[in-house]
């Protein structure tokens, strides 16, 4: 069945063919004969009962600086013209970003949203993975410097810093273990974010790298390990990371085993969680994760295609419940 696909993205103009997940997933519904358009978050709008975006048909093929071609852009209504939407825009995961899922929920059981809006908007990466802290590393959420210099007391040597709705790896910090800058890194934070950091031992493991491993509802599709770049202790490809290939040991497989229905119950269909050491999980990435193309080039295996089979059996379940 030939689906009309919306996808919620950044602009076409600006991505990175060799690594854009996004981009991937458009090329494969175009491959099975769905009708792709793309719309910038910035248009939705809303009016008695009417979800609508500013959207183009467009086509699209993997040929640098010819990549996509795009038809005018038109009012859509996003349940008369559409089966699915992809919300794929990138994070900061702010109150433009909660809107967004917001307005997408209202259109439960007539048009599938991946992922599903409202479990994204109940999932922040850095506080949905709190619900399985057993996995997680000893970790500290909170604004108050009291609060953070007990916490590096009880965990002496280096910690990280990070914002708690970043993505990236971006401002992601080192703190030396005499906590020589741990009071203007927390002043500066707090002139950035209204929201409490989040604080974590550093983790030794990470020159090893951290493993992404995606799961696609709920079940494992597979995993890259991102290494650190020359002069740098973040792994985000983002960030200066390179990917190589890599297999699960059997404590990923339990986090990956323990968390699965969970993602399948929510309605989260393509996840990306990180985990460093084989053992440390830091991340539950549901807003618009990567990695699916460097895991395809190393496993030979076709990870869009395997999303776009459980897109498919959730709208043909989602038509059969009427």
């Amino acid at each position: 069945m030939s689906l009309r696909v919306a996808v919620q993205m950044d602009p076409l103009e600006s991505i990175n063919l060799a690594g854009d997940s996004s981009f991937a997933l458009m090329l494969a519904a175009q491959a099975r004969g769905h009708r792709v358009y793309h719309y910038d978050v910035k248009t939705l709008a809303y009016e008695s009962g009417r979800l609508t975006a500013w959207a183009a048909p467009v086509t699209v093929q993997r040929v640098a600086g010819d990549h996509f071609a795009a038809d005018e852009r038109r009012r859509i209504d996003l349940v008369k013209d559409i089966d699915v939407v992809l919300m794929r825009q990138d994070p900061p995961f702010d109150l433009s970003y909660i809107t967004a899922t917001h307005l997408l929920e209202r259109l439960q059981g007539q048009t599938l949203v991946v992922n599903d809006p409202q479990s994204v908007r109940n999932a922040p990466e850095k506080v949905f993975v709190l619900d399985f802290g057993h996995f997680m590393p000893p970790t500290l959420i909170a604004r108050r410097i009291e609060d953070v210099r007990e916490f590096h007391a009880r965990y002496p040597g280096d910690l990280v810093m990070k914002p708690l709705h970043g993505n990236g790896g971006k401002a992601v910090v080192r703190i030396p273990a005499d906590g020589s800058n741990l009071g203007a890194l927390v002043e500066l934070f707090d002139a950035a974010w209204v929201e409490p950091h989040m604080f974590q031992p550093f983790l030794p493991d990470i020159s090893q790298g951290d493993k992404r491993i995606v799961l696609i509802d709920g079940e494992i599709a597979g995993a890259i390990n991102r290494r650190p770049g020359e002069g740098e202790f973040r792994s985000n490809l983002a960030a200066g990371g390179y990917a190589e290939p890599t297999t699960l040991n059997a404590r990923e497989e339990e986090i990956c085993a323990a968390m699965g229905p969970e993602l399948k119950r929510r309605g989260l269909v393509f996840v990306g969680i990180d985990v460093i050491g084989g053992k440390w999980l830091t991340e539950i990435n549901v807003t618009s994760p990567t990695g699916i193309l460097a895991i395809d080039r190393f496993n030979g295996t076709d990870t869009p295609a395997r999303i776009w089979d459980a897109i498919e059996r959730r709208h043909a379940a989602m038509l059969r419940q009427g």
